[in-house]
């Protein structure tokens, strides 16, 4: 079983809707966040525009390593809005295997080899080379503080929360 070196797994703590934090039966294991984010086709990326309304926009986007990658041009809404507040929420779009990213995107400083694995992910999932080291678009990724994970058919027993030490 893998676990993000720097978090711990808790239960919420959410008594009104039958989460008690002291019950660790039940809760996700971190391997199934893993194949969740790997699985994923695309992911929710949820900024703060500049007058406080949010901004939500579905984005295409690698899970390497136990890091969730993705690109935008520049000058995209959700890159201004990043340069000006890196507070983000990323999620899947499934409510029925629900996880959800608390944290801050930055821009991702990769090696040449970890640039070619997340390019390989890109061609393995959407079939496209995005061409990662030769465009003036940003590659982001996503600095999680906390991720919240449940099954909907077995909630409250699966609901869990990793908190990160950021």
């Amino acid at each position: 079983m893998i676990e993000p070196a720097n978090a711990r797994r808790v239960r919420p703590n959410m008594p009104h809707y039958g989460v008690m934090p002291g019950q660790a039966d039940g809760m996700l294991v971190w391997d199934w966040v893993d194949r969740q984010m790997h699985n994923a086709r695309n992911y929710w990326v949820c900024t703060v525009c500049a007058d406080g309304r949010p901004h939500s926009v579905p984005v295409w986007g690698a899970w390497v390593d136990g890091v969730v990658y993705f690109g935008t041009d520049k000058q995209a809404v959700k890159a201004r809005n990043i340069a000006r507040d890196s507070r983000v929420v990323l999620h899947l779009g499934s409510g029925d295997e629900t996880v959800i990213f608390e944290g801050r995107a930055v821009e991702a400083q990769v090696s040449d080899n970890e640039l070619k694995r997340i390019s390989e992910r890109y061609v393995e999932k959407y079939e496209l080379d995005p061409q990662l080291s030769e465009t003036d678009d940003l590659l982001l990724c996503v600095i999680p503080r906390k991720v919240m994970a449940w099954l909907e058919k077995d909630y409250p027993a699966t609901a869990t929360y990793w908190l990160f030490d950021v």
